[in-house]
């Protein structure tokens, strides 16, 4: 219920929902098959995937999903797991979610990245012809991501790009079966949320930005594809670092006194302002920690446009430079009825959610007297 509560909060829905959709996952005949394909990454979203204690990685294999598949975790190596993946894709056939981590090599590089002497453009390929659903995890399958950056020497692409361009798949097969998920690493509960929203609903959740929205966005453009509750707004509108941006309090060196006093990181290159993604909301490590909180700037590692394309130091396009109406201002450390109306949704998500109202409360006060 815990676990439940959790991901029905993360994507928007209802508390009253929370029963339904525990009576979805809890249905044996009724978890969604997963295959989990892995090409050329650094296995990162899995690594985070593994270090969730709620739920933990046990509980998603066991109890949530039918994990068919999946390099990392199985037992099974060679010809055994190789039969394994081609009994899943037979027996699940146009049911099962297939998750891929990694870019994809194509032409001529192709054979950069093979598996039982198959090419992972053939591997992914065989696999997404017959999935209900394609996912993209994590930024390397989104955009291409570290893999791809000039002068990309395997010619590297995103999933998307091989479903348009080598699978001809049209706009609305990519609207109807497609769900990209980036970061470096994304936060494995918005994995969760996905996996536990098509189980209970049999779709994918909504898709796009929405603060600031961004309309009539191309079929190719990935933005268009990412679940709404996860990366619908920008983190600059959720930091708890936005009051000092408002007030114009920055930053200018590490380690220097606003630094120390938690002032915003703008002028440390943070591509906040213009990083479409929930970190700012749902922390990592179980709600302990996020590189904001930490004192580093964000490198937009959701954004294939940003990451490792812009200086580290570079200053980020501020898109939003005040909440966009009806979104309230930010208030700082809040008001006592935010505060209590934050601890009570805490209380039922767990502390994934209720580490919100903690920083919210802990937000940097003044500068005082460092004698005192």
């Amino acid at each position: 219920m815990k676990t439940v509560s959790t991901a029905t909060a993360i994507m928007g829905l209802p508390v009253a929902m929370a029963e339904e959709v525990v009576a979805q996952a809890g249905k044996e005949d009724n978890r969604p098959p997963v295959i989990w394909l892995h090409f050329q990454e650094c296995t990162g979203c899995s690594e985070a995937l593994l270090r969730a204690n709620h739920p933990s990685i046990a509980e998603v294999v066991l109890d949530i999903i039918n994990l068919e598949y999946q390099e990392t975790l199985m037992a099974g190596a060679g010809d055994q797991a190789e039969e394994a993946l081609h009994n899943a894709i037979k027996k699940h056939a146009g049911n099962y979610i297939l998750v891929v981590e990694g870019s994809i090599p194509t032409a001529d590089m192709d054979v950069c990245c093979k598996i039982a002497n198959k090419t992972a453009l053939q591997s992914f390929k065989e696999a997404a012809e017959k999935a209900a659903v394609v996912v993209s995890l994590g930024a390397c399958a989104t955009s291409g991501g570290i893999v791809a950056i000039e002068p990309n020497p395997t010619k590297a692409k995103g999933v998307l790009e091989i479903l348009l361009d080598d699978m001809k798949w049209s706009e609305a097969d990519i609207s109807a079966k497609y769900l990209s998920i980036p970061g470096c690493p994304p936060n494995p509960y918005n994995v969760l949320s996905v996996i536990l929203y098509f189980a209970t609903f049999g779709k994918l959740p909504e898709k796009g930005p929405k603060i600031p929205p961004k309309n009539n966005l191309s079929v190719r453009d990935e933005l268009a594809h990412r679940p709404t509750f996860a990366y619908g707004r920008l983190i600059h509108e959720h930091c708890e670092r936005r009051p000092h941006f408002d007030a114009g309090r920055f930053v200018r060196e590490f380690g220097d006194d606003g630094h120390k006093n938690g002032y915003c990181l703008y002028h440390m290159g943070c591509k906040g302002p213009e990083t479409y993604a929930n970190c700012s909301i749902i922390h990592f490590n179980d709600g302990a920690a996020w590189p904001i909180g930490n004192g580093s700037p964000c490198i937009g590692c959701t954004e294939g446009s940003v990451l490792f394309k812009d200086s580290i130091f570079s200053l980020a396009k501020v898109a939003q430079p005040k909440p966009a109406s009806p979104i309230n201002e930010t208030q700082g450390r809040g008001k006592e009825s935010s505060v209590a109306q934050a601890a009570v949704v805490g209380g039922l998500v767990g502390a994934a959610i209720g580490a919100g109202a903690v920083f919210a409360t802990k937000l940097p006060k003044e500068p005082e007297d460092e004698n005192k």
